[in-house]
């Protein structure tokens, strides 16, 4: 059952999930959809970890939707929604353990390995030109 509060933040956040969906990135609800994913993960993967915040909006959001125009692109995209896909987040937070949670943040991975990590902390206050080219160097070197 849930609370009011929690519907009136699954509407809130829905045109941040579509956001991205639009631009091709496939969500991940739930933590057996991390892990079928990830059991399956071939080539590369973005995997963005979604956030309601001010820097996920301006920032990181924008960011790797426009890092897509990148001659080189990873194979798949994938999100989990921080705050609200608690379950799907936390699993996959578990498939890269040596990276402190974070949100918003970017993991690109080779296949279940992860190559590239981009943390709140490179994404907050950093001009979103920064953050493309941050992406576009790793695409150009795993992808």
């Amino acid at each position: 059952m849930s609370t009011a509060y929690e519907e009136y933040m699954r509407q809130v956040v829905l045109p941040m999930r579509k956001e991205l969906t639009d631009a091709g990135f496939q969500e991940l609800k739930t933590a057996d959809e991390v892990d079928q994913y990830m059991g399956n993960a071939e080539g590369t993967t973005l995997v963005f970890i979604n956030s309601v915040c001010g820097c996920a909006a301006g920032l990181a959001r924008p960011s790797a939707i426009y890092s897509l125009q990148h001659d080189r692109t990873p194979d798949q995209l994938v999100t989990v929604f921080a705050g609200q896909d608690r379950d799907a987040t936390a699993q996959m937070r578990e498939k890269f353990p040596e990276y402190a949670p974070s949100s918003p943040s970017m993991a690109l991975l080779k296949g279940n390995e992860v190559v590239h990590f981009i943390p709140r902390e490179q994404i907050e206050g950093v001009e979103p030109e920064d953050i493309i080219r941050n992406l576009a160097t790793a695409y150009n070197e795993h992808c």
